[in-house]
């Protein structure tokens, strides 16, 4: 179940760092959800909402395990947009409608079935406001998203660790699906205030315009994330 503390990951394929990470968080009626999801999965639901999230960050430290972080290696943007589902067994898990990212070795995970896409990317920290900007290549999706953080929350509140505290991560290759465990501490998490917001993602991805304001909240990152190796889920 989301919330109940991470999974050990071993052994570790990857490592990496998750930084300078927002989250926006809407609520949708489950069924505009479920019809986007391929069949063996099941929309999940907090209070008889089904949510869909946009989070942009920045990914360091990226290497195999067990080498270690190499000083200097740069970092590179990452966007997702995503879900919560549910298997038929109960575990639950994300699943992505789009991956954005700027480094082209992540479109390696393409062959496991994540839909990584090339895109322009940018997060920058201008005062007290953390921006974040992006679009993908070939046109049609793009997003501008500033927002200013605030106090941190502590203790996280429920819905924040049904959101966040996820521990798997599925994807569809060739009618099989793929399962990839991951392993990191608890997001710290701060309120955030939305300054600006545009992005045509959720249409993207088929999505309608939700009524609802989302919820926003801003994490410094997880420094120690562990990813194991795909396997048939």
């Amino acid at each position: 179940m989301a919330g109940r503390g991470a999974r050990r990951v071993r052994p570790a394929a990857l490592r990496c760092r998750w930084l300078t990470q927002c989250f926006v968080h809407w609520p949708y009626p489950p069924e505009q959800v479920q019809r986007l999801l391929p069949p063996g999965f099941v929309a999940d639901e907090y209070r008889g909402a089904a949510w869909v999230s946009l989070t942009p960050f920045r990914m360091t430290a990226v290497r195999p395990h067990p080498v270690p972080a190499l000083p200097g290696l740069p970092g590179f943007a990452e966007t997702n947009l995503r879900t919560y589902v549910r298997r038929p067994d109960g575990r639950d898990g994300l699943w992505f409608f789009s991956l954005e990212v700027t480094q082209p070795l992540m479109l390696g995970a393409v062959a496991a079935g994540a839909p990584y896409r090339l895109g322009r990317l940018r997060v920058a920290r201008e005062g007290g406001r953390v921006v974040y900007s992006g679009a993908r290549y070939g046109g049609g999706a793009s997003y501008r998203l500033v927002v200013r953080p605030g106090e941190r929350l502590a203790p996280r509140p429920e819905l924040d660790v049904w959101l966040t505290d996820r521990w798997r991560a599925y994807t569809r290759r060739l009618g099989v699906v793929w399962e990839i465990p991951a392993e990191h501490e608890p997001w710290p998490l701060r309120e955030a205030a939305v300054e600006s917001l545009e992005e045509n993602l959720r249409v993207a991805a088929g999505l309608p315009p939700c009524a609802e304001p989302p919820l926003v909240r801003y994490s410094p990152g997880v420094r120690d994330v562990r990813l194991g190796l795909p396997r048939p889920g």
